[in-house]
């Protein structure tokens, strides 16, 4: 296990760079998981990852993450490589913020306006997604590093 993101930086970028798309699990009021498959991104900011994630506000997600708002984003390739991101996720509805992330994407990813017609759509949602462990796997000889946050803003347990 490791305090230090650089210790695992490269191969979370690599791998999450080239599978692009993550399962997001939630869970229900009564601990029932529900799985969605989407894209988040991912930035490095002073040294630690923080990812967003472009969606819609659907009433489960909202009533899921209003209840709970741990979260994991799972990665996997047919290599065996993998990623588990845990992380608390909060909604974020500043209009710099989502003009910024619609940006991102668009250099990142994909271009969100194949779903919205810009950040200021009414349909168009931002998720803010602060890991506070993420868990590397390369495939290859199953060798995992666990990274965790040192500081956390929410229980992590």
């Amino acid at each position: 296990m490791t305090h230090d993101f650089s210790d695992i930086q490269q191969q979370f970028e690599s791998y999450v760079n080239d599978i692009v798309y993550a399962t997001m699990t939630t869970v229900d009021a009564k601990g029932r998981p529900r799985a969605r498959v989407l894209i988040p991104v991912w930035e490095i900011v002073g040294g630690a990852p923080l990812g967003w994630l472009v969606t819609y506000k659907t009433p489960v997600k909202a009533a899921h993450l209003a209840g709970n708002p741990h979260t994991t984003f799972s990665y996997w390739d047919r290599r065996q490589n993998a990623v588990a991101v845990d992380t608390v996720a909060r909604w974020v509805d500043d209009p710099a913020e989502k003009a910024r992330i619609w940006d991102l994407y668009r250099r990142d990813s994909y271009d969100p306006g194949r779903f919205w017609t810009g950040p200021d759509d009414p349909k168009y949602h931002l998720l803010r997604l602060e890991p506070w462990r993420i868990q590397v796997i390369r495939g290859s000889d199953l060798k995992s590093t666990i990274w965790r946050a040192t500081l956390v803003g929410a229980d992590s347990a």
